[in-house]
């Protein structure tokens, strides 16, 4: 679904079903260098199961257009737009990675406007190595491998995909390298920026009222469980999930992820898939 945002097209995966804007609304947002792909399981089952789906392609991610926006502050501004082009009063928002400083900094900003916040693979300060950032400005391709290899456990890396014939790490190199041919504009360097530059996160933990989740990968080398204890401490009433996976948990443990986020909501699994 494309909506017209900020003055340009912001690309919304609906799961595979129409969007209602009566519906309860689940709004995914993607980390650095991927795009709405990443939620492939969960949205289609959200949208099969009552629930109106709208996982974002990120300015200049995707199939989004525009520049893509140097903090979290911006994108944050720019997802609740995305609330109002859709009809959209109250959502549930599910963050991975640099999308979850987005949804937390949005619920900040608007928390009337978050029912649930689930932070998927989360930590704050989310800092970036100067060795990273400096390869992304400068060698896109080697920051893509060096991600990737980071961002996946060692099982996801050596076991067969939870998908026959599906390449977890494979999968998420070719989106990333897809992205950046999409977007040549050092759009990794730009995102790993915003993270590191989030100044926020703190205030913004603090100010949550909402249902909240965590949801961490046990083996993440780059959001590590040890890291988070400033957000969990901040936001004290939020239930903690941990999985055994790196940090793509979404393709890693799709099954998990799914489990743990429509649990949350507050609807049974029993009886389904």
């Amino acid at each position: 679904m494309l909506l017209t945002v900020q003055g340009v097209d912001a690309y919304c995966y609906t799961g595979g079903k129409p969007f209602d804007p009566a519906l309860p609304t689940v709004v995914f947002i993607h980390g650095a260098q991927n795009d709405h792909s990443v939620w492939a399981l969960q949205t289609r089952y959200f949208a099969h199961h009552g629930y109106g789906v709208l996982a974002v392609d990120l300015p200049g991610h995707g199939r989004s257009k525009g520049a893509a926006k140097t903090g979290v502050a911006e994108l944050a501004d720019w997802l609740l737009a995305v609330l109002d082009a859709a009809g959209v009063a109250q959502a549930a928002l599910f963050g991975h990675s640099m999308g979850s400083l987005v949804a937390l900094e949005a619920s900040f900003k608007a928390p009337q406007r978050v029912s649930h916040l689930a932070l998927i693979g989360t930590t704050y300060p989310m800092k970036v190595s100067d060795a990273l950032l400096e390869t992304a400005r400068g060698d896109e391709q080697s920051a893509i491998d060096m991600v990737n290899i980071w961002s996946h456990s060692a099982v996801a890396q050596n076991a067969p995909s939870p998908v026959p014939g599906f390449s977890v790490t494979g999968g998420a190199r070719r989106l990333m390298q897809r992205i950046s041919r999409i977007n040549p504009q050092q759009l990794f360097y730009t995102d790993f920026a915003a993270c590191n530059g989030y100044a926020n996160g703190e205030a913004a933990a603090q100010a949550v009222r909402c249902p909240t989740l965590f949801l961490f990968g046990a083996r993440d080398m780059m959001t590590p469980p040890k890291s988070t204890k400033l957000l969990t401490a901040a936001i004290a009433h939020a239930k903690v999930v941990t999985v055994d996976s790196g940090h793509s948990l979404m393709s890693e443990r799709p099954d998990a992820v799914l489990d743990a986020l429509f649990s949350f909501v507050g609807v049974s699994l029993s009886g389904s898939r």
